[in-house]
């Protein structure tokens, strides 16, 4: 097995995520079968941008979301190490009484823990090929010098000595900042960098400099210099237009030569094929029409939050040749409570939501927010606007929809009001566990069967009998009253395979009012959106009847 490891200095945030994906993408273009190898359960929205659920239900921060939409691939927990995964693995081995009784260390036992992990899940495919992949990439979290990281930067020190020189590379990431009036680049941060990864044992051979601009010659001259990394391993990440241009810009400076040299693969390798991804990154800079859709959250503070709702959307409006157009409204701005204190953030937030050609509403936990939500579900609802709700956003409309259309005003979910006296229209799910927070969900992915063929659902996923998509959530639609709901004009589409839990709604005589407990998002790739999202944006900009009328027979 080839390692390739990359690593990350100076700053977090630098995209180091960004560049193992695309790094991932160039190996893959010349031929090559790249593989990627990084429990975030209960991590806050806010602190840490949204929680990614993989097919075997997964919880893993949202660089491994990058991966699968830029390799096209189906990862695993297994991809994802952690701190608690490790020494869980270890000391339920201390307890087995595997070690005989000796003491347990870091090094040692969790620093070959930590290698075992990566040597034996590398070699799992992630492509729906036969064999090995013949790369593992792995992103190494954090900034170099964080002591989170120490035992897998020993760990991976220890690997690249036992695997030998030919089977392993290091890139680091680092920024290169522009100071003063006189616009320098400078390079000191990444030689502290660079000093700092020595120290520990770990040699770069190739640098990725992130910078505003591109490097000048003077700058990777020096980076060379001072690093010892040669001017031909100097790569340069500067911004561009969107990040799918990120591999192009690496394939433009030879990355994939410096890598496959390092690892003595130059013989096998083909030149990278990018046409289709050349194609996709320009077709996005060229487009010039927008659609506006309002985006009702309630962590619209960090965009990351939704990270792949907006991907998802993004697919989903390129193949519709339209640029998004997102316009975040936090969900309490919406209500009458800050009409009373703030009356000109209410007013601006109606007059975005009254001013979006559709309305989405995604999934989210905890009652802060969710009177907006209902508003802006009701006035999609009411004066014919696209609307899609993902999770709680379905949860909201059929709360919405018992209140307005059948009456019952004390219409709630258990999981902001559990007293006697409301009529629960959502239900928290019998095998949940309302004191542990953490793997107590409904996660990764299940089967939606469709009820009917005569639905919009049906047609935008080609009329299938069924649909597998990525769950995460605690709480369902009471069963007890979709009847209720279904006689005055609710219709779910969509069940799971008891029948009792449902997976889809939809509201018939309105232009496309879905929502779904499952989250589409997930699936969502650059070259196949969703479906669920290319609905909604075609309904958006009026496109829905002509695009069913040809694809919704199941070609």
């Amino acid at each position: 097995m080839k390692y390739v490891l990359v690593t990350g200095g100076v700053v977090s945030g630098l995209g180091k995520g960004v560049t193992a994906s695309s790094i991932g993408v160039l190996l893959k273009a010349c031929g090559l079968h790249p593989y990627l190898n990084t429990d975030a359960g209960t991590m806050s929205p806010f602190e840490h941008g949204e929680v990614f659920v993989l097919d075997d239900g997964g919880e893993v921060d949202l660089d491994l979301g990058n991966y699968e939409r830029f390799l096209d691939v189906t990862l695993t927990r297994d991809n994802n190490i952690t701190t608690g995964k490790i020494y869980k693995s270890v000391l339920e081995k201390e307890r087995r009484g595997d070690y005989l009784g000796k003491t347990v260390q870091v090094v040692p036992h969790i620093t070959d823990a930590i290698k075992d992990w990566i040597e034996s899940v590398a070699v799992i495919p992630v492509d729906g090929k036969e064999g090995p992949a013949d790369v593992c990439v792995i992103e190494l979290g954090g900034t170099v010098g964080d002591i989170e990281s120490m035992p897998f930067i020993e760990a991976l020190r220890q690997l690249s000595f036992s695997v030998g020189q030919d089977n392993f590379c290091l890139i680091h990431v680092s920024l290169i900042p522009v100071l003063g009036v006189v616009g320098e680049q400078k390079t000191k941060p990444t030689q502290h960098s660079v000093r700092e990864l020595r120290a520990l044992g770990l040699t770069p051979h190739l640098l990725a400099s992130r910078s505003s601009q591109p490097l000048l010659e003077t700058t990777k001259d020096k980076l060379s210099q001072f690093c010892h990394v040669p001017a031909g391993n100097i790569l340069n990440i500067h911004d561009v237009p969107n990040i799918w241009h990120v591999p192009l810009l690496l394939r433009n400076q030879n990355a994939h030569n410096s890598i496959l040299r390092q690892l003595n693969l130059l013989s096998i390798a083909t030149p990278p094929d990018l046409r289709d991804w050349t194609k996709m990154a320009e077709t996005y800079d060229n487009l010039t029409d927008s659609v506006r859709i309002a985006l009702v959250g309630k962590y619209v503070g960090l965009t990351d939050s939704y990270l792949s709702v907006v991907k998802a959307l993004l697919h989903a409006c390129i193949a519709c040749s339209l640029k998004p157009s997102i316009d975040w409204i936090a969900a309490s701005d919406l209500e009458d409570d800050c009409a009373e204190m703030t009356p000109e953030v209410h007013a601006r937030a109606w007059e975005t939501l009254k001013n979006a050609a559709c309305v989405l509403v995604p999934g989210g936990f905890g009652d802060r927010g969710v009177k907006g939500m209902i508003l802006a579900a009701k006035y999609a609802r009411q004066n014919k606007v696209p609307y899609l709700g993902i999770c709680l956003g379905m949860q909201i409309s059929v709360i919405e929809f018992a209140r307005t259309v059948l009456g019952m005003e004390r219409a709630n979910s258990m999981e902001f009001d559990d007293s006697e006296s409301s009529h629960h229209v959502v239900i928290f799910m019998p095998e949940g566990s309302t004191t542990h927070k953490g793997n107590t969900m409904r996660l990764g992915s299940r089967r939606t069967l469709l009820q009917t063929r005569d639905c919009i659902t049906s047609k935008l996923y080609h009329n299938s009998e069924y649909v597998d998509e990525r769950h995460r959530h605690r709480y369902e639609v009471n069963p007890e009253i979709i009847g209720i709901l279904e006689e005055v004009g609710l219709k779910f589409v969509g069940k799971d395979e008891s029948g009792k839990r449902m997976e889809i709604l939809e509201l018939p005589n309105h232009p496309f009012y879905v929502g779904v407990q499952f989250h589409p998002e997930f699936k969502s790739r650059p070259a196949r959106p969703s479906p669920l999202f290319l609905g909604l944006i075609l309904a958006g900009s009026g496109k829905l009847e002509t695009y069913l009328n040809t694809h919704g027979n199941g070609s």
